[in-house]
């Protein structure tokens, strides 16, 4: 039985559209946090943010590879797994997401 706080939490990170895309290219691959960045276009301070919130909460696990942090999802949390796939469904014709996708695919393995 879950914890009614632990689902809100799940809600919370999935509310924030920068953690929701991040959610959902560590879906697909590990990513080091500049391609994160390069790929949302969005401040490094930022996206360091959003992860530290997600890698507290449980939800991505970074491993060290020399002097790179690479992030991944836990797919061992099934709750957030699953809404992950729902989410990702709802919305597979978004540009936004789609964009998201192929600028992640284009980006080089390291920073």
């Amino acid at each position: 039985m879950r914890k009614i706080e632990e689902i809100v939490q799940i809600f919370k990170v999935l509310g924030d559209e920068h953690r929701l895309r991040i959610l959902l290219m560590l879906k697909k691959r590990p990513m080091y946090v500049c391609r994160i960045q390069e790929v949302l276009d969005i401040a490094l301070s930022t996206v360091s943010q959003q992860l530290k919130l997600m890698s507290i909460s449980g939800y991505i696990l970074k491993t060290r590879e020399g002097r790179w942090i690479a992030y991944r999802i836990n797919d061992e949390n099934e709750l957030l797994m699953k809404l992950l796939d729902i989410v990702e469904k709802g919305l597979e014709r978004s540009a936004v997401i789609r964009r998201d996708e192929m600028k992640a695919r284009e980006c080089s393995s390291k920073c």
